[in-house]
C-alpha cells in the first residue's frame, strides 16, 4: 500500500483505498450502504457548519483563529471528505473524473466574462 508522507500529494485513490481498508478491518462494509453513508455525510456537514455558525464572516487563512480551532476544522473537513470518498466508491463513481467533468460543464454554463471579472450568475 502506498503511503503519503511529508511533501507528497494525497490522491483520491489513496483515500479511497484507506477508507475501504479501514471499513473492511472493522467489518463495517455491511453498514456502508449508499443511504447510510449519505446520512453520515450530512451529519458531518452539520458538524462542520457548527464551527462557523456564530462567527460571522471569517478572513481567508483564518488568521484570527486559535490553533485548536483550526485543528478541529481540519478534522471536520476530513470527516466530510472521507464520507464523500467512501460514498462515491460504494456507488461506483470515479469522484476525480466526475469532478473534472463538472468543472468543464460549469465553465460552459458560466463562461468567464473577461479578465478581472468577479461577477457570478
Amino acid at each position: 500500500m502506498t503511503k503519503a508522507t511529508g511533501g507528497e500529494s494525497v490522491t483520491l485513490d489513496l483515500l479511497k483505498e484507506k477508507t475501504a481498508e479501514f471499513a473492511k478491518e472493522r467489518n463495517w462494509d455491511q453498514f456502508h450502504s449508499p443511504r447510510n453513508l449519505l446520512l453520515a455525510l450530512v451529519g458531518e456537514v452539520g458538524e462542520l457548519s457548527e464551527i462557523f455558525q456564530w462567527r460571522g464572516e471569517v478572513p481567508r487563512g483564518l488568521s484570527d483563529w486559535k490553533e485548536e480551532d483550526k485543528v478541529h476544522l481540519g478534522e471536520e473537513l476530513s470527516d466530510v471528505l472521507l464520507y464523500l470518498v467512501r460514498l462515491s466508491d460504494i456507488c461506483g463513481i470515479d469522484l476525480g473524473k466526475a469532478a473534472l467533468r463538472k468543472v468543464g460543464l460549469n465553465a460552459i454554463k458560466y463562461p468567464a466574462a473577461g479578465k478581472g471579472s468577479s461577477e457570478q450568475t
